[in-house]
């Protein structure tokens, strides 16, 4: 079945920036709800949303305020997964080319998935297209849903009825599984693992995160003194 016509005369970035919009958007709402019911506010979660924007990020701080991690914890583990999305600006910022309030939007929306939609598309122009119908979509369409999913998540009330405090476990499961391509990033998945369950039983919540980050350290610079790996 053909799309309808006024789907079919939009340009395809434009359609895949959509697309991938309204699929992003749609797994928002259990975002809020684990915002909820990690104890902060609805005020506070959608604000989360609306200033981190950024799903692995915001997973992360909320699993650690959950867990009873202090702020501070949590804070410098939702950095560390937001750190990719500066590389990505480097890349994007030779694609866009704006200056002024326009730099500072784009840095908010240069996330994985703006990024991706960008580089497949096959003209500069279409690249630029890619990245802000994307990049607006998923924020608009996130934050919606982010703040739908703390509503309903408030009136749940005790998220350990529904097992909602387990959900920032399996949401950051969801988001790992599909990496997990290569020897380098089972190796590094692998090495996380076991030095977080080694720490985890004498540290506060949010440390083992911190300290599981070291084994892409590791296996990084395995892999670069390799021979034939990277430099």
């Amino acid at each position: 079945m053909s799309p309808p016509a006024p789907i079919a005369r939009l340009s395809p970035a434009t359609r895949q920036g959509l697309t991938v919009g309204l699929a992003t958007g749609a797994y928002g709402i259990g975002c809020g709800a684990l915002g909820v019911a990690a104890g902060l506010s609805v005020t506070q979660t959608v604000l989360t949303s609306m200033l981190l924007f950024s799903g692995g990020s915001q997973f992360a701080f909320f699993g650690v305020v959950g867990a009873g991690g202090s702020a501070g914890t949590a804070v410098a583990a939702s950095t560390l997964l937001g750190v990719r999305n500066a590389f990505y600006s480097v890349q994007m910022a030779q694609v866009l080319r704006v200056s002024g309030w326009r730099r500072l939007l784009a840095a908010h929306l240069t996330i994985d998935e703006s990024t991706a939609v960008s580089v497949g598309q096959s003209t500069p122009a279409q690249r630029r297209r890619g990245f802000w119908v994307t990049g607006l979509a998923v924020f608009v369409l996130w934050n919606v849903m982010t703040a739908t999913g703390a509503l309903i998540g408030d009136a749940l009330g005790d998220p350990r009825t529904y097992g909602l405090d387990a959900a920032a476990a399996a949401a950051f499961l969801a988001l790992l599984w599909p990496r997990l391509r290569g020897r380098d990033p089972l190796a590094t998945a692998a090495l996380a693992v076991v030095l977080a369950a080694v720490i985890a039983p004498f540290s506060p919540a949010g440390i083992p995160v911190l300290v599981a980050a070291l084994a892409a350290v590791v296996v990084g610079s395995f892999s670069a003194a390799s021979p034939g790996g990277r430099t």
